[in-house]
């Protein structure tokens, strides 16, 4: 088994960067996700997502679960916690069940949320496939 250095775990983490998981209408996963590219999500999550780009949920989409991100669009609805680097927007069919730490957040007209909401603190950096440092966040 070949052992990976910094710089090439680097030029894998630039070339998937780019790229865009996409779970479809119809579609139901179980279980956790984490991606270092955007996730585009139509269907049922019911299990906690980790994504360092962009999250977008369309209407029809479900995500029991929670999810941390840099960024999120959410047009369907969410039962969990949600943690935003950067932006979060809540469109009119957006639902979010569950607290909210953003750095900025945009509420459309007719957007939802039942929870507590803290904006502008500062969130740990979004590990992906590594175990989470013992590291405290500060607010």
């Amino acid at each position: 088994m070949a052992m990976f250095n910094k710089e090439t775990k680097r030029e894998i983490e630039q070339q998937v960067t780019g790229s865009t998981t996409h779970i479809a209408k119809g579609t139901t996963f179980e279980g956790n996700v984490e991606s270092l590219g955007n996730i585009r999500i139509d269907g049922v999550v019911v299990g906690n997502i980790k994504c360092k780009a962009k999250i977008v949920m369309g209407e029809s989409a479900l995500v029991e679960g929670n999810i941390i991100s840099q960024n999120a669009e959410i047009a369907g609805e969410v039962k969990g916690l949600i943690e935003v680097t950067d932006l979060l927007i809540l469109k009119p069919t957006g639902v979010i069940n569950g607290d909210i730490v953003a750095n900025k957040m945009v509420v459309e007209s007719g957007g939802a949320f039942n929870g507590q909401c803290k904006m502008g603190a500062i969130i740990k950096e979004i590990q992906i496939g590594e175990l989470p440092k013992a590291k405290e966040r500060t607010a």
